[in-house]
Formats: structure tokens, C-alpha cells, sequence
């Protein structure tokens, strides 16, 4: 960084704490939710969610041939193949907007095209099956609908339009590629490495479990779900122990390390703005939460757009955005709104919008932001019409 950047940095950074109001209620308040939220995120997403993510992350980059990411998600990539695997990995997954990031950074990183990469990105967390089930059973069955089909249709539209507009760089890398060797040797086979990955995307998900109120199958797989981790935990302790060399494991935490090394600083800055601005959910930041009701009723295009914003950058938890919309929807929320919001809000966030820049660069990022909300916003509209029907 140059000079001249680092004291803009320390005089933006003195003028702030020498001006903010502190004293106001609404300000101190706003700052205390800041910490609340993290304090919250760390508890409920850092060990269960980011760091198995990590080091599945880590055993993209070791474990995963550039070979085996270009055949499915590279520039030459049979296009109806890969953006179908991409755009339903969320009801695989079942994460949120920030444990997806090292999943994605590990694909692209190892060489997939930007547009199935995005799909991935936006997919992971916008199509959770049980938030999916969670939203048909609480806002109805025809919202819950609009949002399944609405998240798969958006994530290969944003994710085509992303390859699109970038198309001249994705050409670059599509030739770079011709470099890869096509024959190189395995250290295992692909069975063994299946089995390994199949293991900590199983602690990924059963972790996380959360339990539902009325479906049996999910509340039993609730009530065990520490058994079943535990399950997938031995045996991959058991695949290290014997399929794996002292120098692979090695690589491998250190591949971890370093995406946790790029992302957590990101997160945690991004987690107390979203928290000073707009406070837990239930809670109030600097910007009151009445405010924002009060500007979805309807569907106008206003309204939606306001939906579709909002979502973007205030950060929701896994499942949460369901019981704040249940409010929102009950204070005056349109169905256009909420749907908008529903698509935007569970893919983006504050804090993952930093982590996001820091791999495909601030163009990009911005052009990804700019497309999910749109894509929000109309989805929402369309959705709203044809409710009034």
C-alpha cells in the first residue's frame, strides 16, 4: 500500500473517533449492537460453520486437481453441466453468505471460469432446503415456491451475465489454461478422495443441523446430529491417519490457514459495520428498523429496490431471515418486497462483500452487487404481480 493511501487511512481514521458523537444514546447504542453482532457471529458461526469451510477450502486447493476444476467449471466446461452443478449446491450445502466464501475462493482459485464460480457463490447460501421448507410453511407455500425457483433462475442468470461482461478476461484464462497438464498422476484414488470430501461436507452440514417445529425427519437427524457428526469425524480421522502423508496434511492446514488468514479480517470488520448500521435482528443500529418497514409496503418499484438493498447489505444468519420477514411482512410488507428481499438478503451481506472483492477485485464485486439487486428487485415486482392475480 502506498503512503499517501496509509495516512488517508490514519486522518480518515482520527477524524472519525475524534468527531463521533458518543455521547447520544443512538450512537452508543449503535456501537454496543456493532459488538453484540460479533460477539454473536463468533459464537454461532466461527468453530460449527467457518472452520470446517476453511479446511474444506485448504483441500480444494491441495487435493483437487486444476485439471478436475477446469473439466466441470473452466472456460471449456460443458456450460448446461456446470452451471446445473453450481446453481443447486445450496440444497446440498446448506450454508450462509459468509461460510460459502472459502468454498468459492478454493473453486476459483483453482481455476473456475468466473460465471459458474458465481453461481456457486450465489447458490451455496440462497438455496438451503430447509430454509427453503422453513419459508413455505411460515410466509406460504407460494412465496416458498417463488424463492426456490427464483434463487436456481438467479444464480445461473447472474452467474451467465457475470461470464458475459467479463467475457474478455474469461477468454484470457480460458487460453491460459491450455498450460495444465492433462495426465497428472493422482496421489489416490478418486474414490478415496470422494470419501474424504463427502466426510467434511457431512461435518459441514450435520453440525449446523437446526431443528423445525413440525417435521419429524429433520428433528431426528436434530436430535442426533452430534452422533452422526462425531460419525464422520472418525472416519475422517481415520482416512489422515492412513491414506495421507505428513507433507499432505501439512499443505493442507496451511492452505486452511492462509484462507482463514484472508477472509476472518474481512468478516469481522464487515460484521461491525453491518451491526453499528443496522443491529441484530430485533434490535436497532443507527438506522431504525421502523424506517425500513415503512418503505417496503407495497410493490412499487421503490419498494422493491429498497428490499432488495437492504437485503444486500444487512447480514442474515442462516434461517433468520425468515422470522424477520414474518415481522416485516406483518408490519406492511408486500409480497414483491419480501420475495426481493428473500433472494438478495441470504447471498449477500456487508461482511462478505469485502471477502468477495479480495478475490475477483473491486470491478467485479460491483458488478456482481449491482446484478443481484437488480435481479432482486424485478423478481420481486413479477412475484408481486402475480400475487395480485
Amino acid at each position: 500500500m502506498k503512503e499517501w493511501k496509509k495516512l488517508l487511512i490514519i486522518i480518515g481514521a482520527f477524524l472519525g473517533f475524534y468527531f463521533i458523537p458518543v455521547s447520544k444514546p443512538v450512537v452508543s447504542n449503535a456501537m454496543l449492537e456493532a459488538f453484540f453482532m460479533l460477539q454473536e457471529y463468533a459464537k454461532e458461526h466461527i468453530l460449527l460453520c467457518l472452520v470446517p469451510a476453511f479446511f474444506i477450502a485448504g483441500a480444494i486447493a491441495n487435493f483437487i486437481s486444476q485439471g478436475a476444476v477446469m473439466k466441470y467449471f473452466g472456460g471449456k466446461a460443458n456450460k448446461v453441466l456446470s452451471y446445473s452443478v453450481a446453481s443447486v449446491s445450496g440444497t446440498i450445502l446448506a450454508v450462509c453468505s459468509c461460510t460459502v466464501l472459502p468454498l468459492f475462493a478454493g473453486i476459483y482459485k483453482r481455476g473456475a471460469g468466473l460465471g459458474p464460480a458465481i453461481a456457486f457463490l450465489y447458490s451455496g447460501p440462497a438455496i438451503n432446503i430447509l430454509a427453503i421448507i422453513m419459508t413455505a410453511r411460515i410466509l406460504g407455500v407460494e412465496i416458498g415456491l417463488a424463492r426456490a425457483l427464483g434463487a436456481v433462475i438467479s444464480s445461473i442468470v447472474i452467474g451467465l451475465l457475470m461470464h458475459l461482461i467479463f467475457i474478455k478476461d474469461e477468454k484470457k484464462k480460458t487460453n491460459s489454461d491450455l498450460i495444465i497438464p492433462e495426465n497428472t498422476k493422482e496421489e489416490r484414488p478418486l474414490s478415496k478422495t470422494a470419501l474424504y470430501f463427502f466426510s467434511m461436507i457431512a461435518i459441514l452440514v450435520f453440525v449446523n443441523w437446526g431443528k423445525d417445529g413440525s417435521i419429524n425427519i429433520w428433528n431426528l437427524i436434530y436430535q442426533y446430529k452430534y452422533i452422526i457428526t462425531g460419525f464422520f469425524a472418525l472416519l475422517l480421522l481415520i482416512m489422515l491417519i492412513f491414506w495421507f502423508k505428513k507433507d499432505e496434511l501439512k499443505s493442507w492446514t496451511l492452505s486452511s490457514w492462509n484462507f482463514a488468514k484472508q477472509i476472518l479480517p474481512l468478516l469481522f470488520g464487515g460484521v461491525l459495520i453491518a451491526g453499528f448500521l443496522l443491529g441484530r435482528p430485533g434490535h436497532i443500529g443507527i438506522i431504525p428498523q421502523e424506517w425500513v418497514s415503512e418503505h417496503v409496503g407495497g410493490n412499487s418499484l421503490f419498494a422493491n429496490f429498497f428490499a432488495s438493498i437492504v437485503g444486500a447489505f444487512m447480514y442474515f444468519a442462516t434461517l433468520t431471515e425468515v422470522p424477520i420477514l414474518q415481522g416485516l411482512i406483518g408490519a406492511g410488507m408486500g409480497k414483491g418486497p419480501a420475495l426481493a428481499l428473500l433472494l438478495a438478503g441470504p447471498a449477500l451481506s456487508l461482511p462478505n462483500m469485502f471477502v468477495i472483492r479480495s478475490v475477483i477485485g473491486t470491478k467485479k464485486t460491483l458488478v456482481y452487487i449491482l446484478l443481484v439487486v437488480i435481479i432482486a428487485t424485478f423478481s420481486g415486482m413479477l412475484f408481486g404481480l402475480f400475487s395480485l392475480m
